[in-house]
């Protein structure tokens, strides 16, 4: 995310839409943010104002810190626009996610993904209430991870007392998280602009 806000010659900070107006947690407000052309238009049609990059990596910090995910969303074929930081609870395109599924076709995610210390854990179930996709639960009494539900974001291994939890590369899959079979809730394409996750 750092890399990308110090190649923009214009950032912008705003309210984030969706949990202004669903108001299901108590996530950070003032966290999205756009470069760029995207941050002209927030600026001048919307409620953006323009920002430093420390400004911007402050709110990334503070969004980080509330457990939110960061998403890069960006048109087809066109440059990264903005950096919003998200919940399942209130974000559309993250709560579309993990209802109704998606693969790597439409959308991109990290080149990382969670691995578990079984030796380190102590199944506390932090990362199963902190993980917005659903790839950490309780199977008996031991905490599992769903590796094809892992967007890779890195929030559980921010989280967990133990440092059980490592982001390690992803080897290379033709199934996106989330993939056919992977969610009781259906496995239906999900058709939105394309995003990447944002490290």
């Amino acid at each position: 995310a750092e890399r990308i806000l110090r190649k923009a010659k214009l950032i912008s900070l705003e309210p984030c839409w969706c949990r202004l107006k669903l108001s299901n947690c108590d996530g950070p407000i003032d966290v999205c943010i756009c470069v760029d052309k995207e941050a002209e238009l927030a600026i001048s049609e919307r409620d953006g104002r323009k920002a430093t990059i420390e400004e911007a990596m402050g709110a990334l910090r503070r969004s980080h810190k509330a457990g939110l995910v960061h998403l890069a969303y960006e048109t087809e074929g066109q440059e990264m626009r903005s950096i919003c930081s998200c919940c399942a609870c209130c974000c559309h395109s993250l709560a579309a996610i993990t209802r109704f599924g998606y693969d790597g076709d439409v959308v991109g995610r990290a080149d990382v993904i969670a691995v578990q210390d079984p030796k380190k854990c102590n199944n506390c179930k932090i990362c199963v209430n902190k993980c917005h996709f659903d790839a950490w639960d309780l199977v008996g009494d031991r905490v599992h991870h769903y590796s094809l539900r892992c967007a890779g974001c890195g929030i559980c291994a921010s989280f967990c007392p133990r440092g059980a939890i490592t982001m390690k590369k992803r080897r290379k899959t033709r199934q996106g998280p989330y993939a056919r079979g992977d969610r009781k809730t259906g496995s239906e394409r999900w058709l939105v602009k394309r995003y990447k996750m944002a490290r």
